[in-house]
């Protein structure tokens, strides 16, 4: 009897999806994004996701929030190495929860490959204008003189303990050796509301939801966090330059996002995905996207991604230590 033989695959036909087109087509890329729908990071996960996908084929955006971003980046680290999981991370996931949380499920460095940089958003100083006139604090020198001379007198903002505001204001008071109250707020929008009603002096905040009542005169921009200026504002000195003399020549925080694989994942899919994100990132389309946001495009390779990374987790490390800021 005659046995029919089932003909041998080819290595080719069993290697690694991203070898094979039709089948890269066939499943669609997930792109998880840890936080709800309509903030910064997925609008521009959305806006990517429509630009790579003559190259990647669909992609499909998934937002998986919750426990500050560490359940959406968890199912990332926990997914086959295949190429079809990315993940949208951010400062918080990679730099800040490690040492907020007591515990979080997944490990930042040995559970991803990191892909690309996709943006950086400048955080700005920013006062109360009344506040500011009535002090007369027109600079980051006016500020450290006048806290120096009050102790305790001033106070800030922030959208709540661990917050990319309180972790910047933390960060001021180590490098320029004064002291400043810190009011959390349950959220961003009523720290503002609170800075511009007066409640509170000023406050470290993200450059683009501050940037209307800085148009408007409501508040005072004395600086931003960032080593550079921003493109956005660039009559705004950094806090870096400003403050060089009283401690702060090193300062530089802001808040960034970027795309992570599953640990594991080839190089070859690693830079399939970093060519056809960091084209996109400089096309004009992404770019028109991100200058809504105030956002700076940051394309990089994979191991500069991989190094700024850790010396971020370096950084927050001695920040949130520092600030004494504990999330359940």
């Amino acid at each position: 009897m005659s046995i029919r033989r089932r003909p041998l695959l080819s290595l080719a036909a069993l290697a690694w999806p991203w070898t094979l087109p039709a089948m890269a087509q066939a499943k669609p890329v997930r792109l998880v994004v840890p936080y709800p729908p309509g903030g910064p990071l997925d609008i521009v996960a959305r806006a990517l996701a429509d630009k790579v996908k003559d190259s990647l084929g669909t992609v499909v955006v998934e937002n998986r929030p919750g426990a500050g971003g560490n359940l959406g980046m968890d199912l990332v680290a926990k997914a086959a190495p295949d190429g079809l999981t990315i993940g949208m991370g951010a400062v918080a996931t990679h730099a800040i929860n490690p040492w907020l949380y007591a515990k979080i499920p997944y490990d930042p460095i040995r559970d991803f490959t990191p892909i690309t940089l996709v943006a950086q958003v400048p955080n700005v100083l920013v006062m109360n204008v009344d506040t500011a006139k009535k002090l007369g604090i027109a600079s980051v020198a006016d500020l450290v003189a006048y806290a120096k001379k009050n102790p305790g007198t001033l106070n800030y903002g922030s959208g709540g303990n661990g917050s990319a505001g309180h972790l910047a204001g933390e960060m001021f008071k180590s490098q320029a050796g004064v002291y400043m109250v810190h009011i959390p707020y349950a959220g961003g929008p009523p720290a503002q509301l609170a800075l511009v009603s007066g409640q509170v002096d000023l406050n470290f905040d993200n450059l683009a939801a501050a940037s209307a009542n800085i148009k408007s005169g409501k508040l005072k921009a004395v600086a931003v966090t960032t080593a550079k200026r921003s493109s956005a504002m660039p009559e705004v000195p950094t806090i870096a330059e400003a403050g060089a003399a009283y401690g702060l020549a090193a300062f530089d925080i802001n808040t960034w996002f970027g795309l992570f694989g599953p640990a594991g994942l080839p190089p070859a899919a690693t830079q399939k995905l970093n060519k056809a994100f960091t084209d996109a990132l400089t096309s004009p389309e992404i770019k028109a996207r991100l200058a809504t946001l105030l956002a700076e495009p940051s394309p990089t390779t994979p191991e500069q991604f991989g190094t700024f990374v850790r010396a971020e987790l370096g950084k927050y490390e001695k920040v949130v230590k520092a600030s004494g800021a504990k999330a359940d």
